[in-house]
């Protein structure tokens, strides 16, 4: 007889690189749920609190915190433990006073401490859109939210690879930046993961995505990746606060 129910169990060794854990200490560690982000870009939000935020020392304590609704993602309160937490995404801790957004790094991602006045602002790429019932355009976004435009709105205004910066959990559209040259851009993806410059040049080939793009750094330094791996924060400096990087 086959095995009955779903495997919650993840062996430390299978887990994703970008997870801040230690590979041989134990054998098992969380396993997210489905959710907004797949799992090799995203942290179990219990993850966090324990290996990350030194909030807790094990995993039930780990557990405990999140299922007493002590954490919000995004403006809403989670409390499933293994709940996955991204790019982008914004973590409140009111107990503490204490709010981060998560960025991409060198080794995976990392939690930037942000101001309150940031607190219920985020930035989406539109990943698709497209035409649903009653004649009305509705977009994808990397986290897996949808965003419905008003009837009056075409939609042409919105490509794919633009970045929406939205209030939360609302999902009011505050404003839209482009990918194009000249815009503040950051790597998610590749041997550049987290590092931030503008936009100098795309050179398009067969595939949009796999276009070749140069970035220029604040210390002048240009480096390479491909369109895919590209996401706007602003349109000549970024538009929210973002972790120093070092050279």
């Amino acid at each position: 007889m086959g095995r009955v129910g779903v495997n919650r169990k993840l062996k430390r060794e299978k887990a994703p690189k970008i997870w801040p854990i230690h590979r041989k200490e134990f054998v098992f560690t969380f396993k997210p749920v489905p959710g907004p982000h797949p799992i090799e870009r995203s942290i179990p939000l219990a993850l966090i609190l324990r290996d990350m935020l030194n909030l807790a020392k094990f995993a039930r304590e780990a557990n405990k915190i999140v299922k007493k609704g002590m954490i919000k993602v995004d403006g809403r309160v989670i409390r499933e433990p293994r709940f996955p937490v991204g790019m982008m995404d914004v973590l409140s801790i009111p107990e503490i006073e204490s709010v981060y957004r998560v960025f991409p790094s060198k080794k995976g991602l990392m939690l930037h401490p942000i101001g309150k006045e940031e607190e219920n602002v985020k930035l989406c790429r539109i990943e698709s859109k497209r035409l649903v019932k009653g004649g009305r355009i509705q977009l994808t976004l990397h986290d897996g939210r949808n965003i419905l435009l008003p009837a009056e709105e075409d939609g042409k205004d919105y490509t794919r690879l633009d970045v929406l910066k939205i209030q939360l959990p609302d999902q009011t559209i505050l404003d839209k930046f482009t990918l194009k040259e000249g815009s503040f851009v950051m790597v998610f993806e590749g041997k550049h993961r987290g590092e931030f410059g503008r936009l100098k040049a795309i050179e398009e080939v067969g595939s949009k995505l796999k276009s070749l793009v140069t970035i220029e750094k604040e210390s002048g330094e240009q480096i390479q990746t491909i369109l895919e791996y590209v996401f706007v924060l602003g349109e000549e400096r970024p538009s929210i606060s973002i972790p120093e990087v070092k050279s």
